[in-house]
């Protein structure tokens, strides 16, 4: 995720995972053309080609529908509100909060071990003093579904937080 406004007036950050769909496409163009090359070989291989090539982009497909999602988060002190805009194959959805339920962002992790190692992830996570109370009697909504590994979380976290403290709106 990436900051794209941060004035005192409005904070958007987003996410649009370019890299990860244009190599999704290229893999999926990949194996339907290596498909249609076999299939229209010499060698008779019609059915093997035709399987590859629907088999390999099938799963192409199917990953890119479940992993190309586009995440925007603004937070308006206009209008006084945080949209949450999140777009992906399937359609388009939108939520709204009031901006001053918002509480903090804090950073969720979770931690794996396997082969001895351990390896912790981390997401950024909007707190609210209002809705459905969860642990803590909070409202925690992800920003993003996955967890990373990265730096990103806790940059994310630290310029929401340090842009909520009431700024000149001119």
């Amino acid at each position: 995720m990436r900051i794209t406004r941060d004035t005192p007036e409005q904070l958007i950050i987003a996410n649009t995972p370019w890299l990860i769909g244009i190599m999704l496409i290229l893999f999926i163009l990949v194996f339907i053309g290596a498909g249609l090359l076999v299939a229209s070989g010499e060698q008779g291989d019609l059915w093997f080609g035709v399987l590859f090539g629907s088999l390999g982009g099938g799963i192409g497909i199917v990953a890119f529908c479940a992993f190309v999602r586009r995440v925007q988060i603004i937070f308006d002190r206009v209008a006084g509100k945080i949209f949450i805009r999140r777009q992906s194959v399937f359609g388009y959805s939108s939520e709204d909060h009031p901006l001053d339920q918002l509480s903090h962002v804090e950073i969720e992790q979770t931690t794996t071990l396997r082969d001895g190692r351990s390896s912790t992830l981390y997401r950024p996570t909007l707190v609210l003093t209002a809705g459905p109370a969860g642990p803590g009697g909070k409202t925690r909504i992800p920003i993003v579904a996955a967890y990373t590994n990265g730096a990103g979380s806790d940059r994310i976290a630290r310029a929401v937080n340090s842009w909520l403290p009431a700024k000149t709106v001119i």
